[in-house]
């Protein structure tokens, strides 16, 4: 199924497209008489339609949009998953039945916290192993590890992350996180 606010875009674009044309071409006439209609009625406009969600316990984004030419007005709206959502209310559920192992193996799965737990020394499950036996297993299966994690592409390279490197890694990030807020005139102290 294609995505219905790509297609209204790309149809209202042909649309703008062959209407111009027209436009340019009884534009280019020549003529001495000049005869003219004044009608006072303004063309409706497109409005966006409003995606509401009600229900709090779904993990879905509402985007909607609009375009209005002179002839024409095409309005859309669509839902899509919040992926990230979906693995928290996983992990909270699976959590509140008491299966704490499971829920964080849940969020293990984003090379974010997988990275931030084996910073801490808190190691992510591995093969229903925990703790430093969990450790052994990633160390010797590198390739399991969640994609994006910068810890697995220096264990493929086969070296660990340096204390020196991790703080130097905090330094710059402080860095940029000063400099975007300088750039837009908000003041943030570390």
């Amino acid at each position: 199924m294609r995505n219905p606010l790509i297609i209204g875009t790309v149809l209202a674009t042909i649309l703008i497209f062959f209407l111009n044309s027209m436009m340019n071409s009884a534009l280019g006439a020549d003529t001495n008489t000049v005869s003219s209609t004044v009608i006072d009625k303004s063309v409706p406009t497109a409005s966006a339609p409003s995606v509401v969600v009600n229900n709090s316990d779904v993990c879905m984004v509402a985007t909607s949009g609009a375009i209005q030419t002179n002839i024409l007005g095409i309005a859309t709206g669509l839902m899509k998953e919040d992926p990230l959502c979906a693995k928290l209310k996983i992990s909270s559920r699976l959590y509140s039945m008491g299966m704490k192992v499971a829920a964080v193996s849940v969020l293990c799965l984003d090379s974010r916290t997988w990275d931030s737990m084996y910073q801490a020394g808190t190691y992510c499950p591995y093969d229903s192993k925990i703790g430093k036996d969990a450790k052994e297993g990633w160390l010797n299966n590198p390739e399991m590890i969640p994609d994006g994690s910068l810890i697995k592409a220096n264990l493929l390279e086969g070296r660990e992350i340096t204390v020196e490197e991790r703080e130097a890694n905090n330094e710059f990030t402080k860095f940029i996180f000063m400099a975007m807020a300088m750039y837009i005139g908000f003041p943030i102290l570390f």
